[in-house]
């Protein structure tokens, strides 16, 4: 299977913004032990600007453009240098891809995009992908990389998509709010009354939301590649979801 696993920041950094170490090694290792059985995966990773507001010292998260992009400059750094380290661990080679929203939207830089991650994956590395946030401002004013993680899977015609959040998956109502919430594990057809289930981002350390997880879910499934919400703070989750076990949310595309 050709499988992209999208983390957020909420799930790799404690809310002070520094890296939740213990995690980090956990996700590493079972992402390694997929790719020993054979399966070929993309990391899409957030955390570049959340790192770096931990390793500055900043008390919160900045929010004008300048800072954001200096945090990020920091943070990717040392999120590359950690997943760099981890994986080596286990005779994996990483790939850092930084990519824009043009490299999206142009053809011609699109199809470089897709041509340059399909050779690491023939060539069995491990490529982790972020958007640009040192020179793309539009991307940290409205992007996201659920959305992002959609169109790379979309790109590499993937079978799966994955995305590691801080919830369980997609519920009738807001978990944090209304206790009879229940945990929706499957969806066969998006529609308004799905969207409509959709609130703002949980944390204050990320951008995402489960709006941003359904417009992932969106493209996943027009391209007929699965997709899944799990909760990222398991990491064995991501055994259970290849095995065809009922975990978290999944929105069918016609690949599993």
């Amino acid at each position: 299977m050709r499988i992209v696993i999208k983390i957020g920041t909420s799930t790799l950094a404690h809310p002070a913004g520094l890296l939740n170490i213990r995690l980090v090694e956990s996700l590493c290792k079972t992402i390694s032990d997929i790719q020993n059985a054979g399966h070929q995966v993309i990391l899409v990773s957030s955390g570049a600007i959340g790192m770096g507001v931990g390793k500055l010292g900043l008390r919160q998260r900045p929010t004008d453009i300048p800072t954001k992009q200096a945090a990020a400059a920091v943070g990717q750094c040392e999120l590359m240098y950690t997943y760099d380290k981890l994986f080596g661990e286990y005779n994996h080679t990483v790939a850092q891809l930084l990519i824009t929203r043009e490299d999206i939207e142009s053809e011609v830089r699109h199809r470089n995009f897709s041509n340059t991650l399909n050779r690491l994956l023939e060539l069995g590395a491990l490529p982790i992908i972020n958007e640009n946030d040192t020179v793309a401002t539009s991307e940290i004013v409205i992007g996201d990389n659920d959305t992002l993680a959609a169109h790379v899977a979309e790109s590499i015609k993937a079978d799966l998509l994955i995305l590691l959040s801080d919830i369980d998956g997609l519920y009738t109502a807001d978990p944090h709010k209304n206790p009879d919430a229940r945990l929706i594990p499957v969806i066969e057809t998006l529609d308004e009354s799905i969207f409509a289930l959709a609130g703002g981002s949980s944390t204050k350390q990320g951008t995402g939301g489960m709006v941003t997880k359904l417009q992932a879910a969106a493209i996943c499934t027009a391209a007929g590649c699965d997709m899944v919400i799990a909760n990222g703070s398991r990491p064995d989750n991501l055994y259970d979801i290849l095995d065809g076990k009922p975990i978290g949310t999944t929105f069918k595309g016609g690949k599993l």
